[in-house]
């Protein structure tokens, strides 16, 4: 069975359990068209996949009455102004990472990632049982916009540089394209962020505007060539240890959306999420190998670096969250939460994962 028709079935089956006939629910469907503009190259095909699929997902879940139409970004407008557009009203939605537009208020980085924050499973219970959805909403109805999760990358790669880094000493200077909020600790740092989108990374590289880059991990960074201008590949990005990507309504859209359609959008959107983490796990295996073989030298973050980040991160919270009620609000909740769930991981997840990559490390797996 494929993954259309189960989730079309699984939302209608429970109308149909109440008493409704399907052919009634599709003769009350008003036929709707949306356009959502992605800011996520085509040639990215796990991310900017993720809004094609969650439009199959509605179409199929709604008989076709409700189209979504995905543009790329620079077709309607571009990749970093995405949730502007949606807000505006120039479309009724975006695939985009909220993190983008923490220039207007850090308040926006919360839910993609921040420094030293979540992994995509604690990400995803935050959401969904935490509070997270409904806090971010408050904050996005402010900005007439509604939000919902839809994808996440996984923990991340920490980028790929022209020379090699050892110590903090190193990073200062080192213009560096960091997305979000990201920037802003290594800033603390002595880098000089770039946020430039994904389709124009590469040329920032070649050309010399940057000496590194971040992007997300193996397969989308194999796509994008930068083994061929910056071959030292660092490990872990520990400014997104599970970046989750939104879906953006136009706020007046969605409040006219039938319950139906919302309901669709809902599980389609956890729906893509699981499907997207899914795809990078099957995938990055096999693209990191090939990574290696192209030239790309792993190197892990030192010891060193990763303490000055995390100790650099922390004082950035604070200061924020000073003067900021709602960023210290949402992130107290994330802050509790980490603390726990990384307590409780190190007794289940952490000791079966080290004990399998112990096997591996011994040829037994």
């Amino acid at each position: 069975m494929d993954r259309r028709h189960f989730l079309r079935n699984s939302a209608l089956g429970s109308v149909a359990a109440a008493g409704l006939a399907a052919p009634a629910i599709a003769q009350q469907a008003p036929k709707l068209r949306w356009r959502m503009t992605s800011s996520y190259p085509k040639s990215l095909d796990t991310i900017h996949q993720g809004a094609v699929t969650l439009a199959e997902y509605v179409r199929g879940m709604t008989d076709g009455a409700f189209d979504i139409q995905v543009f790329a970004p620079g077709e309607i407008v571009g990749g970093l102004q995405a949730a502007d557009a949606v807000a505006e009203g120039t479309v009724e939605a975006a695939h985009t990472s909220s993190y983008y537009y923490w220039g207007k208020d850090p308040v926006w980085a919360l839910p993609t990632a921040i420094p030293f924050g979540l992994n995509p499973r604690q990400q995803n219970a935050w959401f969904y049982y935490g509070g997270g959805n409904d806090m971010m909403n408050e904050f996005y109805a402010k900005q007439n916009l509604y939000g919902l999760p839809l994808g996440n990358t996984g923990a991340q790669m920490g980028g790929w540089y022209r020379k090699e880094i050892a110590t903090p000493e190193d990073l200062r200077g080192l213009k560096m394209r960091i997305g979000g909020f990201a920037g802003k600790i290594m800033e603390k740092l002595g880098v000089v962020p770039q946020n430039i989108p994904g389709g124009d990374i590469y040329a920032s590289l070649e050309k010399g505007a940057i000496d590194a880059v971040e992007w997300v991990g193996p397969y989308d960074d194999e796509k994008l060539g930068f083994v061929k201008v910056a071959p030292y590949y660092y490990y872990p990005g520990w400014w997104e240890g599970g970046a989750t990507l939104h879906a953006m309504f136009n706020l007046e859209a969605w409040n006219a959306l039938p319950p139906a359609y919302q309901t669709a959008l809902k599980v389609g959107c956890q729906a893509v999420t699981c499907d997207m983490m899914a795809n990078y796990d099957w995938k990055n295996p096999d693209a990191l190998l090939r990574l290696v073989a192209a030239g790309a030298q792993l190197r892990p973050m030192s010891e060193a670096i990763m303490d000055a980040g995390f100790q650099a991160s922390q004082e950035v919270y604070a200061e924020i969250g000073a003067g900021n009620e709602t960023f210290r609000k949402i992130f107290d909740t994330i802050a509790a939460f980490r603390g726990n769930s990384f307590q409780y991981q190190q007794i289940a997840d952490y000791t079966y994962d080290t004990f399998m990559m112990i096997q591996k490390q011994k040829g037994n797996i």
